[in-house]
C-alpha cells in the first residue's frame, strides 16, 4: 500500500486523506442512522399506550424529556395541536424538516468527496502524462522504463480516485435516502398520534355534552315541566 501510494505521486495525498475522511463519515453515520437512535421501538410502544389511556400531560412530558427527533416532533406538535388542520401539518412539516437538516449532518461532505476524489484522479493522470513528455522531449524514448514512472502514477491516481469515490457516492446515496424515509415515518407516526388525541377530545366532548343534556332532562321531569 506504501508503495502504491509514494508511485502515485503527491496528488495520492489528498486521495488518501478523502479515502479516510469518507470512511470514518460513512462508520459514524451508519451508527447514527438506526431506528434505536432515531424512532426508538420502545418509545413508539409507550406513546401508543399512553395515546390509548388518553394520557395526553404524559405523553407530553415523555416526548419532552426522550432526545430522540422523533419525540421532538410529536413534543412540538402537541403543544402546537390545536391549531387548525392545515396549519397544524406545515408546523409538523416544519419540525420534521429541521430534523431532517441535522439527520442529514455530514452528507454533503460525503457529496463533495464524491465529486472530487475522482478529479483528483484525472489530476494525477495530468501530472503523470506531464512527467512522461518531459522525459520524452529530453531523453527520447530509447528506454522505456524511464517512462514507467509517469504512466504508473497517471494510472495509479486514476484508480485510487474511483475507488474513494464510487463507495462513497453509494454511501451518500443510501444515508440520504434513508433520512427521507425516517422524516416520512416521523411525520406519519407524528400526525396518526395528534389525530388519534384529536378524536378522543372530540369524543370526551360529547360524553359530556350528552351528559348535561341528560341531567337537564331529569331537572325538566322533576319540575313536572
Amino acid at each position: 500500500m506504501i508503495d502504491y501510494l509514494i508511485a502515485g505521486g503527491p496528488v495520492m495525498i489528498p486521495i488518501a486523506i478523502c479515502s479516510v475522511l469518507s470512511l470514518a463519515l460513512i462508520i459514524e453515520r451508519s451508527l447514527a442512522l438506526r431506528d434505536v437512535r432515531i424512532i426508538p421501538l420502545a418509545f413508539i410502544r409507550e406513546a401508543k399506550r399512553l395515546v390509548s389511556a388518553g394520557k395526553e400531560d404524559a405523553l407530553l412530558e415523555l416526548s419532552r424529556k426522550s432526545r430522540t427527533p422523533i419525540a421532538k416532533v410529536i413534543h412540538t406538535t402537541i403543544l402546537s395541536r390545536n391549531l387548525p388542520s392545515d396549519t397544524l401539518r406545515e408546523v409538523v412539516q416544519s419540525v420534521g424538516k429541521d430534523q431532517a437538516n441535522k439527520l442529514s449532518r455530514y452528507l454533503m461532505v460525503l457529496s463533495t468527496i464524491a465529486s472530487i476524489a475522482p478529479l483528483l484522479g484525472l489530476l494525477g493522470t495530468v501530472t503523470g502524462m506531464i512527467k512522461v513528455f518531459s522525459i520524452i522531449s529530453s531523453k527520447g524514448v530509447t528506454n522505456p522504463s524511464d517512462l514507467a514512472g509517469g504512466i504508473s502514477e497517471a494510472l495509479l491516481t486514476t484508480a485510487a480516485g474511483l475507488v474513494v469515490a464510487i463507495p462513497t457516492l453509494i454511501a451518500y446515496s443510501y444515508f440520504f435516502k434513508r433520512t427521507n424515509t425516517y422524516v416520512l415515518r416521523m411525520e406519519e407516526i407524528t400526525l396518526g398520534i395528534v389525530s388519534r388525541l384529536s378524536r378522543d377530545k372530540q369524543g370526551r366532548e360529547s360524553q359530556q355534552r350528552e351528559g348535561a343534556l341528560e341531567v337537564d332532562d331529569w331537572i325538566k321531569i322533576d319540575r313536572g315541566d
